[in-house]
């Protein structure tokens, strides 16, 4: 008998949504065209508020008289910061190398056929709580396994 998965908010939500993309996403064109979408607003947004901060730091560093330096708060937010547009530096290079995949995986073009397969097999995967892959891709953005341990 298999073991219930997560039932926290935040897995509850993947599930939803997982199922959801799925079920309105049931073709391989589909599917390429939403990774594509979410990632190029992943990479717009992550973009301007990169852009937003490094501006905020330039403004910072200029206005800063010498007895405002001696600020620990302020000290301690413009490092904040700077670990925060590192991050999302980083991401946005993740972001980049996502984008050059994606690129290959829209060379790739099925015939109908294919795509009424992908149909088929989409409308078995959405409703299964316990599929492999769901629960493999929940993993990656919730710390705390699917299934209790023994």
């Amino acid at each position: 008998m298999p073991e219930e998965p997560c039932q926290c908010p935040d897995c509850m939500r993947f599930y939803r949504e997982h199922d959801r993309l799925i079920r309105e996403f049931p073709t391989l064109r589909h599917q390429q065209e939403i990774n594509w979408a979410a990632l190029q607003s992943f990479r717009t947004l992550s973009g301007k508020v990169l852009e937003d901060l490094q501006k905020q730091i330039s403004q910072n560093s200029s206005n800063n008289s010498p007895e405002s330096l001696a600020d620990s708060s302020l000290e301690n937010r413009k490092e904040s910061i700077t670990q925060a547009i590192a991050d999302l530096e980083n991401i946005n290079a993740h972001l980049f190398s996502i984008e050059a995949l994606m690129e290959r995986v829209f060379d790739v073009k099925v015939p109908e056929e294919i795509e009424n397969k992908f149909r088929e097999i989409a409308g078995e995967l959405a409703p299964d709580p316990l599929n492999i892959d769901r629960l493999r891709l929940n993993r990656l953005l919730h710390q705390t396994p699917d299934v209790p341990e023994k």
